[in-house]
């Protein structure tokens, strides 16, 4: 695969997850049970991956040492965009990075900075994602489950639906 494609592959993640920061992050923790968490992204990056702040004492951090495989869900219900990440995670300790990435928000999170040995990263490298967007505005949307539902009927919809593969 060549880094074109890939490049490509990132764009277009990057554009269906669009400004949509705060996604639902499952990890499996030591009992291999699925455990969510809502997360902040912090940055898609040209290669595709997926940037997020934690703390390097959270179940979070601990479960992604034992099973790096994840998914990472966003959602934005007003525009009925849904986007299903699954990939590789990677714990990030890397100081640079970690100041390169620093907002006013994450200070709300760590108020010690961004030299707090407990703030580190998460990268995800993503295998694909799985997105569904619809075309139509919210009215056509409400208007087609209000007529199916009084019909009896599935809606009638203009959405799409794929997979990006990385």
């Amino acid at each position: 695969m060549s880094s074109t494609y890939n490049r490509d592959h990132a764009a277009a993640l990057s554009d269906k997850i669009g400004s949509m920061r705060f996604a639902m992050f499952t990890t499996r923790d030591a009992n291999g049970h699925l455990v969510s968490q809502p997360m902040t992204n912090q940055q898609v990056d040209q290669e595709g991956g997926l940037w997020f702040y934690t703390s390097s004492t959270t179940g979070l951090w601990e479960n992604i040492a034992h099973e790096p495989e994840v998914n990472v869900s966003f959602a934005d219900s007003d525009d009925s965009t849904y986007v299903s990440v699954s990939g590789q995670a990677e714990r990030v300790v890397d100081r640079n990075q970690i100041k390169a990435l620093w907002n006013p928000m994450v200070q709300a999170w760590f108020p010690a900075g961004p030299e707090d040995e407990h703030v580190v990263l998460v990268r995800v490298m993503p295998h694909a994602a799985e997105y569904w967007d619809s075309n139509d505005s919210k009215m056509v949307r409400l208007f087609a489950m209000a007529k199916a539902a009084v019909t009896g009927s599935t809606p009638d919809v203009d959405a799409e639906h794929g997979t990006i593969r990385m």
